[in-house]
Order: structure tokens, then sequence, then C-alpha cells
């Protein structure tokens, strides 16, 4: 067989050429056009500054969660009269974050924004826990949680993914603070102290949060007392016309207080990775005053599980870290020895108390 032509050489390289040419083409059109649609859906879509849960991948293995403190209950302070702690955090909440597979940073009332932020910088969300406090004392629990909500706005505007969770006196909370602080607070007066079922709204399988829940555990929600109720205030659904909340925040759930009322028992925002419960799923697992009948079983358990894991599942889409493990460790509860609070007749197994004040007298 004879070798090829000139001539062939010719035409097989400008055949390849054509061919290499064509797809070089293809593929810078093809990228052209990826681009301009994107930059499309980012200048149609309203809020698109903000990144939806479901497109932030879960990249964190290691997250550290904040658990909001909050004033001395005066039952407490009673029983700790020379310490005068200044604040407390309930056991039954760090021992639920540990349970979903995460460690706990106690955020402390009283500081400076810049104490906030700075904290917020380096853990992956936070927990307003529930309650017995005001929310019209300077310095308080209020006053922090309002820094920790503005600064984790400010965060998933600029697209850093920064989850807050509040239960119970911390859901509300949460409304009170988008609907603005004032002297006549926006929420009303309720009789709750019974465990309940939960009533889905129809579309409650559109929210973040239950969208992907197991029916076994909606069914058990649904159907069974199994959540928690232990408030004197609640949300209703005026609570959130009266502000244009509606707009912002998605209603999943109500049940009905001891007198029938019905109010508000979880909500997501739709802008941001804000969720709010008005029970209390860390009850189940962790409290034991048997005056308060909580339900214990297998399937209350394991459904009010659920609610942690989810929240710790949004946590892991934060990425923020401590600038090493000594600073880690310096920030941990586990620098705290919790007491044993329900042998004195708290409604709480253990506490976590914090910055004593031996030598301020109370004046209260």
């Amino acid at each position: 067989m004879g070798l090829p032509t000139q001539g062939n050489d010719k035409n097989s390289t400008t055949s390849r050429w054509m061919g290499g040419s064509l797809t070089n083409w293809i593929a810078m059109i093809t990228m052209k056009l990826t681009l301009l649609l994107i930059v499309a859906y980012f200048f149609h879509c309203e809020g698109a500054v903000i990144t939806s849960s479901e497109e932030q991948p879960a990249i964190n293995n290691r997250p550290i969660i904040g658990i909001l403190s909050q004033e001395q209950s005066f039952y407490l302070q009673g029983k700790y009269p020379k310490e005068n702690y200044t604040s407390y955090i309930a056991a039954s909440y760090v021992k639920a974050i540990e349970a979903s597979g995460a460690r706990v940073v106690p955020i402390l009332i009283g500081k400076n924004r810049e104490y906030y932020r700075d904290l917020m910088s380096k853990i992956n969300g936070v927990l307003f826990p529930g309650g017995a406090t005001y929310f019209n004392q300077s310095n308080g629990y209020a006053d922090a949680g309002q820094h920790i909500y503005e600064i984790a706005q400010e965060f998933n505007e600029a697209d850093d993914y920064f989850p807050i969770f509040g239960t119970c006196l911390g859901f509300e909370l949460l409304i009170i603070l988008a609907s603005g602080r004032r002297e006549k607070e926006n929420r009303i007066q309720c009789n709750s102290s019974l465990s309940r079922p939960l009533n889905f709204t129809n579309d409650f399988r559109d929210s973040k949060m239950f969208k992907n829940a197991p029916q076994d555990l909606v069914d058990l929600l649904a159907y069974y007392d199994i959540t928690v109720n232990a408030h004197q205030f609640c949300i209703v659904d005026e609570n959130l016309k009266n502000f244009n909340l509606n707009k912002d925040w998605r209603v999943t759930s109500y049940s009905n207080d001891d007198k029938g009322v019905q109010f508000i028992a979880t909500i997501e925002n739709k802008r941001y990775p804000f969720y709010g419960v008005q029970f209390h799923p860390e009850k189940n697992s962790f409290e034991w005053k048997q005056s308060k009948n909580y339900p214990h079983s297998s399937d209350a358990v394991r459904a009010n599980r659920y609610f942690m894991d989810f929240f710790l599942n949004e946590c892991r889409k934060s990425s923020h870290t401590f600038r090493n493990v000594d600073e880690e460790n310096e920030y941990l509860i586990y620098n705290y020895e919790p007491k044993f609070t329900g042998k004195i007749g708290s409604q709480y197994e253990q506490c976590y108390f914090f910055e004593p004040r031996r030598h301020r007298h109370c004046t209260v």
C-alpha cells in the first residue's frame, strides 16, 4: 500500500481543524448561554441574594452551635444567692444539640454587638431556648437576641449561610424581632401546659422543615399528644397579619392551648434559614420532673428528635470555624459544670450557670 499523497494529508488536516473548531465553537456558545441564563435568573428572582437551603450542601461535619443564655430565674436565684449568677442555660438544650451531632458554645447576655458578631463568625448556628424572662429588660435575652438576629440577617444577605432555631420563648422572640420590638409586644397570652398534636397546614410539605420528614414521624406528630407545651404566651395568625409577616414567614402547623385557642406551633422564614417551634422537643428526652408528665415513649422521643436533627443539618451548611483548636476549646461549654437542679425543685434536671457576681448585692 502506497503512502498518502501530500494532497490527502492537507485534506485530512483541514478536516481535523474544522471538526476541532466546530467543537470549540459549540462549547463556547454553550458556556455563554449558561452564563446568560444564570444572570437572567438572579436578576429575575426577588431576594435572589439569599441562597436557598436546597442549594447549600451539608459541608461541615464538625458543627458548633451557640445557645443563648438568659437572665437567672427568680427561683434559681433564690437557690444560689451567694453566687448571684448573671444567666443560665438548661442542660437539656445542650444535650439535645449534642445528641444530633454537634458541640455547644454558650452565648452570654449583656455583651456589646461586636462580641456577638465575633462569636457568630466562628460558630455555625444559634439556638434561642425557651424559658421565662421578659423581653423589655436591658442587656438581657431579648437585647442579645436582637443583635444575633440582625447579624444573622447580614450574614445570609452576604450569602453566608447561618441558621437560627427558636424554641418556645425563643420562637416568640423571633416573631417579635421580625415585627419590631415595642412596648406592646406582638404576641397574646395563652394557657398551655399539656402535650398536644400538630395540626399541619395543607402545604406543610412545601416547607424546608418538613419537606423531607419521614411520613411515619409526621403521623406521630399529627395524631398523638407528644409535643410538650409549657408557655403563657403564643403567636397567632393575627400577630402575623398585623405586621405583614406572612410575606416572609410560612406557618406549617398549629396546636390548641388548654382553653382551645389555636396558636402557631411551627414556622419558618421564607428568605433566611430561621425556624421556630412553640413546643419543647428537648424535654421528651432530657427533662424528667414527674409532676410535668412529659411524654417519654420511644415514639415521642423519636418524633421530637427530628427537629434538632433538622436544625443541625442546616447548621452543617455553615463553614464558620474557630482559628484553631485552642481557641475552640476556650469557648466550648465543657469549661462549665452543670448543677443538678432537679433535686432542689427546678423544672430542669440540670443547668449551666454563668458569670457569678458574688460581690454584688441583689436588690430585687
